[in-house]
C-alpha cells in the first residue's frame, strides 16, 4: 500500500541488458494467471485498494484508455496471481512505450493487496514481469516509474536487478525529480537504521 505520509516524488528504474532473472516462485497456495476478458474489475479492485486510485470506476478508465487500444496484447502482457480460491490478490503489466521514437519495454501497474503484503508475491511479480518484458521484447533496458509513497517496492525493485535512475538520462528537457527522491529515500533509511 502506498505510504501517503511521507513527501511524495516520481522516480524511475532501469535494469539493464544481461542482468540475470531471479527464480522467485509463488508460495504454495498461489498460481499466476493472464488477462482474460471482464479481469479489469480485478485489475482496477487491486489497484484501489493499494491506494493508486480513488474508486475502482476512475482505476478502469485508465485501464480502458491505456490498455483497451491494445487488447489482444493484455492476453499476453497483463498478468495476476490468483489465491487457492482463485481471487486476483496481485497484478503487473509487462507494456512498451515510445520514447524519443525509440520503443521501450516498461513494467506497469504492480499492486499486491494489502492483506496479500508480506507474503513474498512482490518479489515473485516482478521476476515474472521481468521474464515476460525480455521473452517479449528481447534483452534489452527495462524501466518502470515508481514513487517514494511505494519505498518498500523499491526494496523489492532493487533486489530483482532495477537501479534508480535520474529522469534526464530517460527523457531530455524534462524536471528530474532524482534528487528530491534520493533525499527522501535516505531520511526513511535513517529513520528505519535509528529504529534498529
Amino acid at each position: 500500500m502506498l505510504d501517503k505520509s511521507i513527501p511524495f516524488a516520481g522516480i524511475y528504474m532501469r535494469r539493464g541488458p544481461g542482468t540475470p532473472i531471479q527464480d522467485c516462485s509463488l508460495p504454495d497456495g498461489f498460481r499466476f494467471s493472464f488477462y482474460q476478458d471482464g479481469d479489469e474489475t480485478s485489475w482496477a479492485r487491486i489497484e484501489t485498494s493499494v491506494l493508486e486510485f480513488d474508486s475502482e470506476f476512475a482505476a478502469i478508465l485508465l485501464f480502458n484508455e491505456k490498455f483497451m487500444p491494445h487488447r489482444d496484447e493484455l492476453y499476453r502482457r497483463c498478468f495476476f496471481v490468483e489465491s487457492e480460491g482463485g481471487r486476483k490478490v496481485a497484478t503487473a503489466t509487462a507494456w512498451w512505450s515510445l520514447i524519443q521514437g525509440q520503443r521501450r519495454a516498461w513494467v506497469e501497474w504492480v499492486a499486491v493487496m494489502p492483506d496479500y503484503q508480506g507474503l513474498g508475491l512482490g518479489k515473485a511479480v516482478i521476476a515474472r514481469v521481468t521474464k515476460i518484458l525480455t521473452e517479449l521484447e528481447g534483452d534489452v533496458p527495462l524501466y518502470l516509474h515508481t514513487q517514494t509513497w511505494s519505498h518498500k517496492a523499491i526494496g523489492i525493485y532493487r533486489a530483482c536487478g532495477y537501479e534508480l535512475l535520474s529522469e534526464k538520462a530517460l527523457y531530455r528537457n524534462k524536471r528530474d525529480n532524482y534528487k528530491k527522491a534520493m533525499r527522501i529515500l535516505k531520511r526513511i533509511e535513517r529513520g528505519k537504521n535509528n529504529r534498529t
